[in-house]
C-alpha cells in the first residue's frame, strides 16, 4: 500500500565500475529493494522521489541508466494530473453520495395485493414523501395515519428506513365472502334444442326422460312440487341434465390483408434520469407515423453501489403498414388453426360427437360454417319469482 501512494521505478544499470555505482547508493543511503544483477546489468526498484538521484550519479560515473515506471495510484493520478473533469467528476460523484444518502432514492412497498403501487404512491405524495424528500423531514407516525386514512382497503401501515430506500410495509383489509345463494327458488332449462341422454336430479322434479327432445327454454327440472293436499312447495332445483344438440360457427378470414413491416429506418434516443428527473440527450421529435420502440437502462454505479442515476436509451424502428394477397390454402391454414384453438378453448368440457365443415368462398374472403354434434350439460338455472 505505501508503494502504491509513495510509487516505484525499476531500474536498469549497465555500463563499467558497475559495483562501484552500487557502493555508492549505499553510501547515500537511496533505497533499493530487489536488486540483483545479471549478464552485466544491475536490477533494481527505487522509490520515484530518488530517481533523480540515480539519473545524475550514473552519469557521472559514465553508465547507462533506464528506467519503467510501475503501474500504481499515484502513478495514475500524476499522469492524469491535468485532467481536470475527472477530478470535477470524483467530487461530484462523491457530493451526489453524499446527497442521496440522506434521501428516499426509492419506495419499496411491500404486503398489497389488491390496492396498487400507483394508488399508495399517489397517497404518499399527497403528504410530501416521494424520491428526493429528506429523510430527516418525515414523520413517520403521522404518515403511517395519514396513508392508512386516505387509501381505502387498508387496515394498518408501517414504514421504516432501510439505507437509501423507504420501506412502505401495509396490511389489506380482509373481505366478506360473498354468499352463495344456492338455496333460492328456482327451476333447470334447457340451453340448447336437445334430445336427452341421461338424467340426474339431486332436487326438485323431472320433467322430461331419456330419449325426449327438448327445446331451448323448456323446463328440465321444475322447483315447484305439490303434495296430494295441494300443498305447494318450491325447491332450489339442482340436478345433471346431459344431452346431444347441434351448434353452428362461422370462422372467417380475408385473403387481402395488412401487415406492419420494418423499413430498417431506426432512430435512438438517449435520456439521463436523476429520480424523478429526466434531461434528454438528443434534439428534436421523432417522426415515424408507425413506429416500435425498445426500451432499456443502464444505471451508474460507484464502489459497486448502485446510484439513483441512469441512462436510458431507447430505440424507434420505423413500419409500414403495406397489403399482401393470401391465397386460398393460406387462408384455409389460418382458419383451420382458428377451429382447433376454438375447440381447445370453448368446447373442451364438451364431448364432439360429429364435426362438419363447409367452405363458402367469395371475392373478399373465406368462411368455413363448422356444424357440431355435441354432448354435454344443457342445465340452465332460471330463478322462480315468488310475490
Amino acid at each position: 500500500m505505501k508503494n502504491q501512494i509513495r510509487g516505484s521505478v525499476k531500474i536498469n544499470v549497465s555500463g563499467k565500475n558497475l559495483y562501484g555505482f552500487i557502493n555508492e547508493l549505499h553510501k547515500r543511503r537511496i533505497n533499493c529493494f530487489g536488486q540483483y544483477v545479471k549478464s552485466g546489468i544491475f536490477c533494481a526498484e527505487v522509490y520515484r522521489h530518488d530517481l533523480k538521484k540515480m539519473t545524475a550519479l550514473a552519469e557521472e560515473m559514465d553508465l547507462e541508466l533506464k528506467s519503467f515506471e510501475q503501474k500504481t495510484f499515484s502513478a495514475e493520478v500524476i499522469k492524469r494530473r491535468g485532467r481536470y473533469g475527472i477530478i470535477v467528476g470524483i467530487m461530484l460523484v462523491i457530493a451526489a453520495s453524499l446527497y442521496f444518502s440522506g434521501v428516499i432514492v426509492t419506495i419499496d412497498i411491500q404486503g398489497n395485493e389488491r390496492v396498487s403501487d400507483e394508488v399508495i404512491l399517489s397517497a404518499l405524495e399527497e403528504i410530501d414523501i416521494k424520491a428526493g424528500t429528506p429523510f430527516g423531514q418525515i414523520d413517520y407516525i403521522y404518515s403511517e395515519n395519514q396513508l392508512r386514512l386516505m387509501v381505502d382497503g387498508i387496515s394498518w401501515t408501517g414504514m421504516h428506513r432501510t439505507g437509501h430506500r423507504l420501506v412502505v410495509e401495509v396490511t389489506e383489509i380482509v373481505e366478506k365472502p360473498d354468499m352463495l345463494h344456492d338455496r333460492i327458488p328456482c327451476n333447470i332449462t334447457s340451453s340448447h334444442d336437445a334430445e336427452i341422454l341421461y338424467t340426474s336430479v339431486l332436487d326438485g322434479m323431472l320433467m322430461h326422460k331419456v330419449g325426449d327432445y327438448v327445446m331451448a327454454g323448456d323446463i328440465l327440472v321444475t322447483g315447484v312440487t305439490s303434495d296430494s293436499t295441494g300443498r305447494v312447495t318450491l325447491h332450489h332445483a339442482m340436478g345433471n341434465i346431459i344431452g346431444k344438440y347441434e351448434e353452428t360457427v362461422d370462422f372467417e378470414g380475408e385473403f387481402t390483408k395488412e401487415r406492419a413491416v420494418f423499413t430498417g429506418e431506426t432512430d435512438t434516443r438517449r435520456r439521463l434520469k436523476l429520480l424523478n428527473l429526466e434531461i434528454p440527450l438528443y434534439f428534436g421529435k421523432n417522426k415515424y407515423e408507425y413506429r416500435e420502440c425498445e426500451i432499456t437502462d443502464k444505471p451508474f454505479s460507484i464502489f459497486g453501489k448502485t446510484l439513483p442515476i441512469k441512462l436510458e436509451k431507447t430505440v424507434y424502428r420505423e413500419i409500414e403498414r403495406t397489403e399482401i394477397t393470401l391465397e386460398e390454402e393460406e387462408v384455409e391454414k389460418s382458419l383451420m388453426e382458428k377451429i382447433y384453438l376454438y375447440e381447445k378453448n370453448f368446447l373442451c368440457d364438451r364431448e364432439i360427437i360429429d364435426r362438419e365443415i363447409t367452405k363458402n368462398k367469395s371475392a373478399d374472403s373465406l368462411i368455413l360454417s363448422v356444424k357440431y354434434t355435441l354432448k354435454g350439460d344443457i342445465c340452465t338455472q332460471k330463478e322462480i319469482l315468488v310475490k
